[in-house]
């Protein structure tokens, strides 16, 4: 494998390390923010929404939509080799 692509891959996994570690970061932040008695309500729409609840609903969808496919997108390519099976 040229030296570039093995560079590239390198990189890509260290990447895909720096996002796991700021996405744990993000479950952190989730889990010190007070959640509301009316989170629900603010859930629902019937309710403008505090800081906290934006940003822990924030939260919840980028993690499993986002990061999540994002990492293992970039260790799959990071790890690729033409013609192995995985």
């Amino acid at each position: 494998m040229p030296k570039v692509e093995e560079f590239v891959q390198a990189e890509l996994g260290s990447m895909a390390e720096r996002w796991e570690q700021d996405m744990n970061r993000l479950r952190q932040i989730h889990a010190g923010l007070p959640v509301s008695p009316r989170e629900e309500a603010m859930l629902l729409g019937e309710a403008d929404p505090d800081i906290a609840t934006e940003v822990r609903s924030a939260i919840e969808c980028v993690i499993p939509d986002r990061l999540e496919p994002a990492i293992q997108a970039l260790r799959e390519a990071a790890s690729y080799r033409p013609g192995e099976e995985e």
